[in-house]
């Protein structure tokens, strides 16, 4: 894979596929997905930059810092010309003395301030390549919604008040471009009066279909657009059944989201119709998923997760399939006939 696409009005160009770094975060917080091996960890991340994957994306609250030490590590020795770029996020503040806590979405000035210095120390790097909102401050604890907002606590931070921190970090360098994740069209028309947003980071998949206003918005702004989740957690692999599902480990966040539960019936069933897709094109399940995200017009990358290196060889394809019209009408009318997710069925 090494073919890149232009990053929205930035001077970076990024490959199609990004490696995202939520899963190899550990267990011991609210939203792992059950324990890891580092080595295994640092492994995955090597073999996807081995592999032509140019980005990395991780967050601050992944594994309480500990996914940032991951990257740092997987990224240390690197030249800065060879090193991938880095994509981080801030806003979602933990307790230290209870890490089983839900964080709390806070994006106040000095928090961010504080936010940015300790990532670049776990990254071990002097800039990030692209600083991001994670969610809109509500001054609540985050509840895990795949991209719902949240009620708005008196205690928020206004929209106009951190981005316009956002903008100043990278006016002074410590920044080379701002986005916002799981943030609505309006929110983003308030940002982009203030600085332009640079990237957008919205959850994208055939079963989540919600973000399509959002991915609209960023095309007609010239802003970069980098879809997280569109394998859906695992669920558009082509490899998991209700039984599988059953057998998730104790510390696993998915054991308890409706995606896994209530929502499972229908969202197999999408996947079970790939399955054909895949056979046609000779590639995996997993590949036609992100595939057909990626044919999704405004959509510039997608962010990918993996645990283990051999999981890195079952997307790292996609880029390179080529969807056609016929393909395109199957996926739709699968998800239609499934009833899963929201949102329009095609781009």
């Amino acid at each position: 894979m090494t073919d890149t696409v232009r990053f929205g009005t930035t001077d970076m160009d990024i490959t199609r596929l990004g490696f995202g770094s939520w899963a190899v975060s550990g267990s011991g917080w609210t939203f792992g997905w059950g324990d890891t091996d580092d080595a295994e960890s640092i492994a995955a991340i090597r073999h996807a930059f081995a592999s032509g994957v140019n980005w990395v994306d991780t967050a601050a609250v992944y594994g309480l810092g500990h996914s940032e030490e991951l990257v740092g590590k997987a990224i240390a020795g690197l030249p800065e010309a060879d090193r991938p770029y880095v994509f981080t996020k801030a806003g979602l503040v933990w307790d230290p003395e209870n890490p089983s806590a839900a964080p709390r979405r806070i994006m106040k000035p000095a928090s961010v301030r504080r936010e940015i210095e300790d990532s670049l120390r776990r990254l071990g790097v002097e800039r990030i390549d692209l600083y991001q909102v994670h969610y809109p401050d509500t001054g609540e604890s985050l509840e895990y919604a795949g991209g719902g907002f949240g009620a708005v606590s008196p205690n928020a931070t206004p929209l106009e008040e951190y981005w316009q921190v956002m903008a100043d970090l990278k006016a002074e360098g410590k920044v080379r471009a701002i986005g916002l994740s799981n943030h609505s069209a309006e929110q983003l028309d308030a940002a982009e009066a203030i600085a332009h947003v640079d990237a957008i980071q919205p959850p994208f998949s055939a079963i989540n279909r919600s973000a399509a206003a959002e991915i609209g918005w960023a095309k007609e702004h010239g802003t970069a657009v980098i879809g997280y989740s569109p394998l859906q957690s695992g669920l558009l692999t082509g490899t998991f059944s209700a039984e599988r599902v059953a057998g998730l480990p104790e510390g696993d966040w998915r054991t308890g989201h409706a995606d896994f539960t209530t929502g499972l019936a229908a969202n197999l069933r999408v996947a079970e119709a790939l399955r054909p897709i895949a056979a046609r094109h000779g590639v995996s399940v997993a590949e036609v998923a992100i595939a057909w995200v990626l044919a999704w017009p405004g959509l510039t990358g997608a962010i990918v997760g993996a645990r283990f290196a051999r999981q890195v060889d079952g997307w790292i394809g996609a880029s390179e399939v080529e969807l056609t019209q016929a393909d395109l009408d199957e996926v739709s009318a699968a998800i239609d006939a499934s009833g899963a997710g929201t949102g329009p069925s095609r781009p």
